[in-house]
């Protein structure tokens, strides 16, 4: 009976080389999953983001415009079926504007925080509003302010008309913003003067 020279090439793998080799493929696997774990957070992260800002944009784009072409704009509280102006010695601010783009005080375009939370536009002779923003936490959406920020108390012919939403969700994808969220606090804010002062 001959003996065959088994060479170490043609040798299987020892039991601490096939251990080894599965703990190196593990921590490969690991690693590959966590990263790609990480990218879907990073990815979430990033569409809530571009949600809210969608949001905000539609309602700042449109309200610019509308703001920019009026001939007169007023501060107030209103609704759907009512709007009130703020009055002369109080502070110019809240949940409603009310655009005038002709000088006719019968044609107008209303911006309004309803209770439900969303900023609306309705233009005069309308059915129904229009959703611009949703889930808007703040009351006094609109002020009256001077160039330095400062919200005025009388209806002043070169004043800016300051926006400012703050929110408590955002809608793509439904992210609740506050304590132990993605964000503790989401906010825009704006300004808009009309492009002809009187």
């Amino acid at each position: 009976m001959k003996i065959r020279n088994v060479s170490r090439t043609e040798s299987a793998f020892t039991l601490t080389e096939m251990m080894v080799t599965a703990a190196i493929a593990v921590v490969l696997l690991a690693g590959t999953l966590t990263g790609h774990l990480v990218g879907l957070q990073m990815a979430q992260v990033t569409a809530t983001k571009v949600g809210g800002n969608d949001d905000a944009r539609a309602a700042i784009s449109k309200l610019t415009q509308d703001i920019r072409m009026a001939k007169l704009v007023k501060v107030g509280t209103g609704n759907a079926s009512s709007f009130t102006a703020c009055g002369a010695n109080s502070p110019q601010s809240g949940n409603s504007i009310q655009v005038y783009p002709t000088t006719s005080t019968n044609t107008w375009i209303r911006y309004f925080k309803h209770t439900d939370n969303r900023l609306h536009r309705m233009p005069n002779g309308a059915a129904s509003s229009l959703v611009l923003a949703n889930f808007i936490t703040n009351n006094a959406v609109f002020s009256a302010e001077d160039f330095n920020g400062n919200t005025l108390n009388n209806n002043e012919n070169n004043r800016v008309i300051g926006l400012t939403m703050q929110f408590y969700q955002i809608q793509y994808p439904v992210i609740m913003i506050g304590t132990n969220e993605v964000y503790d606090f989401y906010q825009v804010r704006t300004k808009v003067t009309r492009r002809t002062l009187e």
